[in-house]
């Protein structure tokens, strides 16, 4: 077994995630807590909350986008190692949703950062959101295997 495979099994198994508020009305933010208390538990997936985005390799962002919010929420998906996904929750963080129109409001999060999982909704659904955290295992999954192999041929 090479390290790529090594690297691969341990993210697919036990991956960090991060969790940005990029500017919501906490509408979804409510409703993505529970996913990380003994309620809904994603523990049961291996996914741990982690409080440093430089050991995190799923990224939760909820919100639309403003001004203020995208050169930290890019200084975050900066510091996050490679492989990463991201999961936009909620229709803020998906398009901006009722505040897309604001004057501060540049839009969703992939106005700013590349995002791999969308779950709408205003707010999400927390089932919407345990979908898309086995969807973001399965991505994550294959950019393991994808980025593993360039580390095994450098």
């Amino acid at each position: 077994m090479n390290w790529g495979d090594v690297r691969a099994f341990f993210q697919t198994k036990s991956p960090w995630a991060v969790w940005v508020n990029a500017c919501s009305c906490d509408g979804c933010d409510t409703e993505l807590l529970p996913l990380f208390t003994p309620y809904l538990d994603v523990e049961r997936f291996g996914i741990l909350l982690k409080g440093s985005p430089r050991h995190g390799d799923i990224l939760f962002v909820t919100g639309p986008v403003n001004y203020n919010t995208a050169p930290i929420l890019r200084r975050v998906y900066e510091q996050m190692p490679e492989p990463k996904v991201v999961v936009a929750s909620g229709s803020c963080a998906c398009s901006g949703g009722a505040f897309r129109d604001c004057f501060n409001i540049i839009g969703g999060v992939d106005k700013v950062i590349p995002v791999d999982v969308y779950v709408p909704g205003c707010p999400h659904r927390p089932d919407g959101v345990i979908h898309a955290a086995v969807q973001a295992l399965g991505i994550l999954a294959e950019k393991s295997r994808r980025y593993g192999k360039k580390v095994a041929c450098v």
